[in-house]
């Protein structure tokens, strides 16, 4: 029997790395690089009843998560470069669960799919201009407190994408 927390994290939950090796930093960059790529292919042949499909009861339609993972992607760029421009900036949080519920939410899914391939550009760029100083600058997370090193952040977004990929992977695997 599948719990709730597996349909939730099914690629497990986020856990910080407690080091950074050059080879983790490149996984992680390879990780967004492929995922509009990934994405794309899983749910090209999706109708519109399976988009409308919540992988989880109580949870997102998958239509939900790709334009969700347009907008988190959309929001850590900026948050990457206020780091990068700025003095350990505070950044700004948003109300995910809110923004899943206005009307650019029901929208085709190409439009977004579109955006996070143009997000992952700028993104993949950005990262493979870093210097080891770049990679260590940080922004304040304003629910936390946390200061949260451009590394971690790199981290984060990568299981992020991989576990937003699951839900969609898992979910079609009952259709």
């Amino acid at each position: 029997m599948i719990t709730d927390d597996q349909l939730k994290y099914p690629v497990g939950k986020f856990s910080p790395p407690v080091t950074y090796t050059d080879a983790d930093i490149r996984g992680w960059i390879n990780d967004i690089k492929n995922l509009p790529g990934k994405l794309r292919m899983v749910i090209m042949n999706l109708n519109e009843m399976q988009l409308d499909t919540p992988y989880r009861t109580g949870g997102w339609t998958l239509r939900q998560v790709v334009h969700h993972l347009a907008d988190s992607h959309m929001n850590s760029l900026i948050r990457f470069k206020w780091a990068l421009t700025e003095d350990k900036p505070t950044i700004k949080a948003y109300e995910q669960t809110d923004w899943a519920l206005l009307a650019d939410y029901r929208l085709p899914v190409e439009p977004s799919l579109k955006m996070l391939e143009g997000i992952h550009q700028h993104l993949i760029a950005l990262f493979e201009s870093f210097s080891e100083d770049q990679w260590n600058r940080a922004f304040i997370h304003p629910e936390t407190g946390a200061t949260v090193p451009l590394k971690r952040n790199l981290a984060l977004y990568a299981w992020h994408g991989k576990h937003h990929l699951a839900h969609i992977t898992e979910t079609i695997k009952k259709f």
